[in-house]
């Protein structure tokens, strides 16, 4: 299988890549600041969110003191429906843009506004514009992994798991795509409905390190695991795959197919909620090592890794590092994610856990 991918003619744009920090704690350390971040939530009248590949630690925190540990569209909703004034959004930048998008009344705070997103990173709005403004017969689909403006520049917005259905709607109106940004995801969709789709050229630097060539040696080792591949991996990843889906796809596969041996192809921080679900199952890290592997992120995001119980306490107690998100383009934004909640309540289904990055 080849990784390559036909996409548009656009440069795929370089960013610089963050290392990978990790927060060095000890035990009175650790404990000291829980039990603040504790105090503040009731002091702020906040709610901790916190994404599947976040530490563990916000993970747990998120789960003891009434928050939620979801995908970002679903983390935003969850905002929207607490009572709380504040919504703690432990992630990445997009996903505090989409918090306050669908939460405008509210303060959102994040532990560190410059934890990015190499998707939102790879689609800049200028080029992203020129691109659409090219392509005027088609529909501009984007995935959730994206700045506020690129939402606001779309006809829609997407979650991993519910871009199959949406796109197929779209082709049975007779729509063209142009779709943006992750060309994998893309291609995967695109495999999956026979659609005419126009590629943008970008990936998320997580997932695109997983090697087709290693994960087949791997398997080789352990005939009986199950392979659980996100739909942002490459192709020759997702050949291998026994299941292909969004973050809370995979971990339902985990806690529900009778298998006890998985290998999974995703950020590993979903580790945390794997466990969780499924204690007793053995989960094994699909391989980034092998031909031209760069390790740039070695299954974990670094910008995820940004956020930590110190800068998360530092943020509530001094309001740093809230999210603003202009009005006009607050405005623009919300309808293309209000199409996908429509398009879905419109079918009976409820968008849980259908995000990833």
């Amino acid at each position: 299988m080849i990784d390559a991918i036909a996409t548009a003619n656009v440069t795929k744009p370089d960013f610089d890549v963050p290392p990978t920090v990790v927060e060095h704690l000890d035990t009175a350390e650790r404990e000291a600041l829980r039990a603040e971040i504790k105090q503040l939530l009731v002091r702020e009248n906040a709610v901790l969110v916190a994404h599947y590949y976040t530490d563990p630690e916000l993970q747990k925190l998120a789960d003891e003191t009434g928050g939620y540990v979801s995908d970002s569209l679903d983390m935003a909703r969850f905002g929207h429906d607490h009572t709380a004034r504040t919504l703690v959004v432990a992630g990445v930048r997009f996903m505090g843009e989409t918090a306050k998008i669908l939460n405008p009344g509210k303060r959102v705070l994040m532990p560190d506004l410059k934890a990015e997103c190499s998707l939102d990173l790879g689609c800049p709005i200028e080029q992203f514009t020129t691109f659409c403004d090219e392509h005027p017969d088609r529909t501009v689909v984007v995935y959730a992994n994206t700045s506020a403006a690129v939402k606001a520049r779309a006809d829609w917005m997407v979650t991993s798991g519910s871009a199959v259905d949406v796109v197929k709607h779209l082709m049975a109106t007779g729509r063209k795509i142009l779709w943006a940004p992750d060309k994998f995801l893309g291609s995967y969709i695109r495999d999956n409905t026979g659609a005419d789709m126009l590629l943008w050229n970008s990936a998320c630097i997580v997932h695109e390190e997983f090697k087709g060539r290693e994960l087949a040696a791997l398997r080789a080792q352990y005939p009986d695991a199950m392979v659980l591949v996100h739909p942002e991996s490459p192709p020759s990843v997702i050949a291998l795959a026994d299941v292909v889906s969004s973050t809370t796809g995979l971990i339902k596969a985990v806690q529900t197919l009778s298998c006890n041996t998985f290998i999974v192809a995703t950020d590993k921080g979903i580790f945390y909620k794997m466990r969780q679900v499924a204690p007793g199952k053995t989960l094994i890290e699909a391989p980034t090592a092998g031909d031209s592997a760069t390790c740039r992120s070695c299954a974990h995001c670094p910008w995820m890794a940004m956020n930590g119980l110190r800068s998360l306490a530092a943020s509530l107690r001094t309001g740093a590092n809230e999210v603003v998100v202009a009005r006009e383009i607050g405005l623009r934004a919300v309808v293309p994610i209000k199409r996908l909640l429509d398009f879905s309540a419109a079918r009976g289904q409820v968008i849980l856990g259908n995000n990833d990055a």
